[in-house]
C-alpha cells in the first residue's frame, strides 16, 4: 500500500494544470481495504491520511457502517465538503463569540479583566475535558445544570473539582474519580461568583461542540474575546489558517515530508530483501529490523525538533506546525503498526511528538497563556484522533515553560519612569485605545488613555532559545508609528541596542537582527 500511495501521488501530480488537483485519493488492496488520503488545498501539497492516521484506512468490513459509507459517497459527491476545517472554523467562531458575552458580562460586574481570562480559561479547558474524554461526559456541564437555581454554591463547588483537576483524586463535587491534570493551569483553582445570567450564559458555552475546537484559529478569536480593547474585533478579520499553512508547510512540512519519503524508499527495499526466500532466516531478520530501525530513526528526528515562533501570539503558527508533525508521526506509526511492531513504547514518556518541542515568545501575557492552552488542547485532540479512547500519561498538562512570556528583540535591566521637572511621571497616549471622532465619526487616539513614559536601564538584544526551524508571523510597525505605538523609551533603547538596522525600518527587521 505504500507505494501504491506513491504512484497515486505521482498520477495527480502529472495532471495537466487546467484541471487542478484532486482534493483525494484512494488506494486499495483488493478485497482486503481502502486507504485514504487528502489534500484540500489542491495545489500541489502533499497527501496525508483522512480523516486522520487511525481511521484512514477502510476494512471492507467497515463497509458495514453507515458512517464509512456516506464518507465514501461524499467523496465523489462533494468532497470540498469534507474539509474539517470548515466545520472546526464555524464551530470555534460561534465558541468565542458566546465566551466574549459571558467575559464581557463579568467585567460588568466588577471583576479586573485579567481574572476574568483566568477564570475563563479554567472553564474553558474544562469544558473541552470533558468533550473529549478526560472526565465524564458532561460532569461540568452537569455540574453547571444543577447550579442553576443556587448560584451561591458555585464558588466552593467549581474550586474543589478544580483543585482535584491539579492533583487527581476523588472529586466530591462530580463524585468521580479524576486524572491528574497539573501543568499551572488550576495550580490556581479561584472561580468568580457568577449570578443566574452568567451560569446560564457557561451553559450555552458547555453546549458548544468543543472536540472539534480550531485550534489554528481559536487562539486569535479567544484573545480578542478576553480582551476588552480588542472584543470589537471578534467579528473582524483574521488569519486564516490556510494562511498560516503557507509559510509553516514549505518552511517545515515539505523537508521533513520529502525526508520521510526517502527513509520509507530505503526502509521498503530492506524490508523487500528480508522477505526474500533465498536468504537465510538471519539475514532475512537483520533486513526486517534495518528496515525498523531505519523508520524508528526518522520517529527519533521527529521527537528531537524545537521549532520557534519569536512572537507567538496565540499560538496559531505553532498549533498548525504541530497538527502537521502529529500527522506525519501518525503516518510513521501506521507503518511500523503494518511490520508487526508495538507502539506502546514508542509513545511512552518522551518519545512522542509533543508541546515542549513548541516554542515561543509573546510579550502579552494573556496572549501567551492562551498560546500554551491552544497547544495543549491541539495535542489533545491529536492524541485521542491517534490513540483513541487510551488516556495520556498523568499529569495530563505539563509545565515546560515553552513559551516565555518577554520581549523577542530587547532586554533590559530595569525600567524606571520618566518625571518632569516638578517629579511627576509623565505620560502619553498608550498606543491602543481609540474613540469615535464627534466629527467625522472615524477612529482616533483617545488622549486620555494613558501610560507612564519609561526608560530603558541597560538594554541589550535578546536571546532566542536554541530552535530547527523558526516560522511565524512577527509585528510590522512602521519606523513613523512606532514612538506612538511602543513609546519613546523603547524605540530609543531599541534603536540605540541595533545600531545596524536603519531608524527608517519597520519593527519586523529588528527580528532579523536578533
Amino acid at each position: 500500500m505504500l507505494r501504491a500511495h506513491g504512484q497515486a501521488v505521482a498520477y495527480a501530480r502529472a495532471l495537466p494544470t487546467t484541471e487542478g488537483r484532486p482534493p483525494f485519493i484512494i488506494t486499495l488492496d483488493v478485497g482486503v481495504a481502502l486507504e485514504v488520503y487528502s489534500e484540500f488545498t489542491q495545489s500541489g501539497g502533499a497527501y496525508i491520511p483522512y480523516p486522520d492516521p487511525r481511521a484512514h484506512r477502510i476494512k471492507l468490513a467497515d463497509l458495514q457502517n453507515d458512517a464509512i459509507r456516506q464518507r465514501l459517497r461524499a467523496i465523489w459527491l462533494e468532497p470540498l465538503a469534507l474539509d474539517p476545517t470548515r466545520l472546526s472554523a464555524r464551530v470555534t467562531r460561534d465558541i468565542a463569540t458566546r465566551l466574549a458575552k459571558l467575559a464581557r458580562s463579568l467585567e460588568q460586574s466588577g471583576n479586573p479583566p485579567a481574572q476574568v481570562a483566568a477564570f475563563l480559561m479554567r472553564a474553558i479547558f474544562t469544558l473541552f475535558a470533558e468533550d473529549v474524554g478526560l472526565m465524564d461526559k458532561r460532569a461540568f456541564t452537569d455540574l453547571l445544570e444543577s447550579l442553576r437555581e443556587t448560584p451561591e454554591h458555585f464558588v466552593p463547588l467549581v474550586e474543589e473539582l478544580w483543585r482535584k483537576m491539579n492533583t487527581g483524586g476523588f472529586s466530591a463535587t462530580i463524585r468521580k474519580k479524576l486524572l491528574q491534570f497539573n501543568g499551572g493551569l488550576f495550580a490556581d483553582p479561584s472561580a468568580l461568583a457568577l449570578d443566574k445570567k452568567q451560569i446560564a450564559l457557561l451553559i450555552q458555552a458547555a453546549r458548544a461542540d468543543w472536540k472539534n475546537v480550531e485550534p489554528a484559529i481559536f487562539g486569535t478569536l479567544l484573545e480578542r474575546a478576553l480582551d476588552p480593547l480588542e472584543r470589537h474585533k471578534l467579528g473582524a478579520h483574521y488569519t486564516p489558517r490556510a494562511y498560516v499553512e503557507r509559510l509553516v508547510m514549505p518552511t517545515v512540512i515539505h523537508p521533513l515530508r520529502e525526508e520521510w519519503d526517502n527513509t520509507k524508499a530505503t526502509a521498503i527495499v530492506l524490508k523487500e530483501q528480508g522477505t526474500d526466500i533465498k536468504k537465510s532466516k538471519k539475514t532475512q531478520k537483520k533486513k526486517h529490523e534495518a528496515a525498523v530501525a531505519e523508520i524508528k530513526g526518522f520517529h527519533n528526528r521527529l521527537c528531537q525538533l524545537r521549532i520557534l515562533d519569536p512572537a507567538c501570539g496565540s499560538g496559531n503558527f505553532l498549533y498548525v506546525t504541530l497538527e502537521h508533525l502529529k500527522r506525519l508521526e501518525g503516518e510513521v506509526f501506521n507503518v511500523l503498526s503494518e511490520w508487526g511492531e508495538g507502539l506502546l513504547e514508542l509513545e511512552g514518556l518522551g518519545d512522542t511528538v509533543d508541546p515542549h518541542q513548541f516554542l515561543g515568545i509573546e510579550t502579552n501575557p494573556r496572549a501567551a497563556a492562551i498560546a500554551e492552552a491552544v497547544i495543549w488542547i491541539g495535542y489533545l485532540q491529536w492524541h485521542f484522533r491517534t490513540r483513541g479512547d487510551v488516556a495520556p500519561p498523568e499529569p495530563v498538562l505539563r509545565e515546560f515553560k515553552n513559551i516565555e512570556n518577554r520581549d523577542a528583540v530587547l532586554q533590559w535591566d530595569a525600567i524606571e519612569l520618566d518625571t518632569d521637572e516638578n517629579g511627576a511621571p509623565v505620560t502619553r497616549w498608550d498606543g491602543r485605545t481609540m474613540k469615535t471622532h464627534p466629527v467625522t465619526s472615524e477612529p482616533v487616539p483617545d488622549e486620555a488613555a494613558r501610560v507612564a513614559v519609561e526608560r530603558y536601564i541597560g538594554p541589550r538584544k535578546a536571546q532566542w532559545p536554541e530552535a530547527d526551524f523558526v516560522v511565524g508571523n512577527p509585528p510590522f510597525i512602521g519606523a513613523a508609528r512606532m514612538r506612538a505605538a511602543l513609546g519613546d523609551g523603547y524605540t530609543e533603547a531599541l534603536r540605540n541596542t541595533y545600531p545596524r538596522v536603519p531608524e527608517s525600518a519597520d519593527l519586523v527587521m529588528y527580528t532579523r537582527h536578533t
